[in-house]
């Protein structure tokens, strides 16, 4: 028996379950063999103050503090390092950089840039490509893993239970407790913490609640080697303005991506041929690499709701059920001030001060603001 069960061992999950254990017993609940093996495992996070809309912005803003200053003795390392993120506008494009830097939060600006400065920034580009850019500096690479397994050595320490090869077959709840049904054996708690990522949806239905409409939507990369006479490490990230198309150093080598985000089950996500095939033309009309070959590809399945804010809260019709769910693309930016709001509200039902501080309220992030637009769920509760 637990005080709280979290379904789902990425960072979402691992970041709420060592909050939780801070006060509570908790079973952390993993269907794969290790954490953290489909999104978390994939992504090669950026911490951008400035990416999403304005509640994403505001959340990630949020987790700036625990990821410049993680507690004492959390991580060996620093989690964050310089790396800076330039935006391109092609020919005819420029004016789309004016929306970019007039929306920049004050504590992360945003700069126009000439051509001539940003080809000498990053000398990669195709001259011809580029008429202007903009540079935010604040920009840095997260180290996931080390963010990731910080939280599962930190649950671990607090007594936290992680569980793998663990799928969740059945949830019932009965005498005021859930009953979570996994590989022959039962995890009882008070209160599940629904991690799931993809499969959050599933999950829900299993215990009886309406889905959030979660669409999960495939995002692919690859890597390539970067030419030897250009030292690409101090390397800023590059995007284009009015596209979702990126391209960073990542370990020695280039890591782009099309930008894709097409629609699909919850499933191991895998790269597909047009995908690739997409990253690597754009990588090579942007820039001067001779792709001859593609070191690595990958996919991963980034989850959203209609809004595009995360969803964070009880369930409006199922007692004890919360919903940590929906991050989309910020879930590694999003980890540490979704786990702290997660924690306040399952404590005290409200959300840390520096949450309303920053314009994101309750109802804005909470599930019962999907009310009107949930889709019925097609898996009926049991019964038990």
């Amino acid at each position: 028996m637990y005080d709280y069960a979290v379904i789902g061992a990425g960072i979402a999950g691992a970041s709420v379950a060592f909050e939780l254990a801070q006060v509570g017993t908790v079973a952390l609940i993993e269907a794969e063999s290790r954490a953290g093996y489909h999104s978390t495992g994939r992504s090669a996070a950026l911490y951008t103050p400035n990416y999403g809309n304005a509640v994403v912005r505001a959340i990630n803003a949020g987790s700036g503090p625990f990821l410049l200053n993680p507690p004492s003795g959390f991580a060996d390392h620093p989690l964050l390092t310089p790396r800076g993120l330039l935006t391109i506008a092609g020919p005819g494009q420029e004016a789309r950089l004016d929306a970019i830097v007039e929306s920049a939060a004050g504590e992360a600006p945003v700069h126009h840039l000439s051509a001539k400065k940003a080809l000498a920034l990053v000398p990669l580009l195709r001259p011809e490509v580029v008429a202007a850019a903009a540079y935010e500096p604040g920009v840095m690479d997260i180290d996931v893993d080390a963010l990731h397994q910080a939280y599962l050595r930190g649950f671990k320490a607090l007594d936290g239970h992680l569980l793998c090869n663990a799928r969740v077959r059945r949830i019932a709840r009965g005498a005021g407790q859930w009953g979570i049904e996994v590989a022959g054996s039962t995890i009882q708690a008070a209160i599940v913490i629904n991690a799931a990522g993809a499969w959050a949806d599933q999950i829900g239905a299993m215990a009886g609640a309406q889905p959030l409409g979660l669409v999960p939507k495939r995002r692919s990369a690859i890597v390539a080697d970067a030419p030897v006479v250009i030292d690409i490490n101090s390397l800023p990230a590059v995007d284009m303005a009015g596209s979702e198309a990126y391209f960073k150093p990542e370990a020695g080598r280039i890591m782009a991506s099309f930008g894709d985000e097409t629609p699909t089950e919850p499933q191991d996500a895998q790269p597909e041929e047009l995908d690739i095939a997409l990253a690597a033309d754009w990588l090579q009309r942007h820039t001067i690499i001779d792709l001859r070959r593609i070191a690595h590809s990958w996919a991963g399945l980034r989850t959203f709701v209609s809004d595009d804010a995360p969803v964070v809260g009880f369930d409006d019709a199922l007692d004890d059920f919360f919903w940590l769910a929906a991050q989309g693309g910020y879930g590694i930016m999003m980890g540490p001030a979704l786990a702290q709001a997660s924690r306040s509200l399952i404590q005290h039902n409200r959300l840390p001060d520096d949450f309303e501080r920053r314009g994101v309220s309750q109802g804005g992030i909470s599930p019962a603001r999907l009310s009107d637009v949930r889709p019925r769920s097609v898996i009926e509760p049991s019964s038990d």
